[in-house]
């Protein structure tokens, strides 16, 4: 009798294995390039206040697969799927980590083999032995002429942790050239950590906790990388000057961010966000000083745009781009279409509708800490 029972639960957990495992790979057959790994919940503070001001889309809705009851387990036992006792672990270990914190890697094998790409070219470049700032130039290089896409990450109403390599808004080129960067200094290659560094700089102390962890002001952003030593602002060495602002362009715009307008409690977390923000001071230099500090600036020094829109911090973000001739100017995703390099960083944003000049943060070197 007790092998019986054992046969038996071998068959659920067989059953349970098979239902998981064919949605899975369907999934990561047929989702959108877009790594997503899964846990509770961005509308930026970055990427033009327009898309901020912008209609979000509908949350995203997933079928559940159905779980078979009890009496049809016997016929399930003869009905069975083949699958390998590799596999069995492997779709019984997903769940149980999902069980205890709810993440999937949909990771598609093209931004996989992007990933790869552009590591082994590092190492060939010997890309490790250069200051931090050159490699994220580097690495910035790589995705020249990858198209512009807004949104990313608020197309699901549960907070994701979302990865992309083929597409970006403007904080998500920043972050994730970023990431790479910092894991080719101290010559770490492996996908899922590159993965971990996304969230480690995307959400308050490192962690993803819900839509209201996301840094969503990008000043906030730099204070909190600049806590973990990940990043350094250094606007007040080159002579900034305070922005005199409240920052509270989200909360005084509820409406605009579903995530809000449904739940009281992550509305008052991001007025208590906004309050704690503006004990800190948010200095910038102005427009027509930009030019002024270009040799006190670094290749790979992150740049964001500082405006005058009411409430707000900055509209969008990049790095600071040498050019072959030595001249600085800017490498963004930009609204206009694609990943680029606008050529004198002045001039670029003098033309910035709402700009006042600019926010810089510069990489700390990992190999350093």
């Amino acid at each position: 009798m007790r092998n019986f029972w054992s046969w038996v639960v071998l068959g659920f957990a067989i059953a349970s294995a098979n239902n998981s495992l064919i949605p899975d790979i369907l999934a990561f057959q047929s989702q959108p390039a877009v790594a997503a790994v899964d846990r509770q919940t961005k509308a930026r503070g970055a990427d033009a206040a327009a898309q901020l001001t912008g209609k979000t889309e509908n949350p995203e809705t997933t079928n559940q697969p159905a779980v078979s009851s009890f009496p049809s387990l016997f016929w399930e036992l003869n009905n069975l799927p083949k699958i390998s006792y590799s596999q069995l672990l492997e779709v019984l270990a997903r769940r149980a980590y999902s069980d205890n914190y709810a993440r999937e890697n949909a990771a598609q094998p093209e931004d996989i083999a992007r990933f790869e790409k552009i590591v082994q070219y590092a190492k060939q470049q010997n890309f490790p032995d250069r200051p931090i700032g050159e490699i994220v130039q580097a690495i910035a290089d790589n995705f020249l002429g990858l198209p512009y896409a807004a949104g990313l990450l608020d197309k699901s109403g549960e907070e994701k942790l979302i990865v992309t390599l083929n597409k970006f808004d403007c904080v998500l080129f920043v972050e994730t050239v970023l990431a790479i960067s910092r894991g080719v200094a101290v010559k770490d290659y492996d996908y899922q950590n590159f993965v971990n560094r996304i969230e480690e700089q995307r959400y308050l102390n490192g962690k993803i906790n819900g839509y209201c962890s996301r840094l969503h002001y990008f000043s906030e952003w730099i204070n909190d990388n600049q806590k973990r030593q990940t990043v350094e602002n250094i606007t007040a060495k080159l002579g900034g000057m305070p922005m005199n602002k409240t920052l509270n362009f989200m909360s005084q715009h509820r409406s605009s961010y579903p995530q809000m307008v449904k739940d009281e409690a992550t509305y008052q977390c991001i007025v208590n966000q906004e309050a704690d923000l503006a004990k800190t001071a948010v200095n910038y230099i102005p427009t027509n000083r930009i030019k002024s500090i270009y040799s006190q600036l670094k290749p790979g020094d992150i740049i964001a745009v500082a405006t005058d829109v009411k409430g707000l911090d900055v509209t969008h973000t990049g790095f600071v781009y040498r050019n072959a001739d030595g001249n600085l100017g800017l490498i963004h995703a930009s609204p206009a279409g694609a990943v680029t390099v606008a050529y004198d960083l002045q001039r670029y944003i003098s033309r910035v509708e709402s700009a006042i000049g600019i926010v810089v943060a510069r990489a700390i070197d990992p190999r350093s800490r």
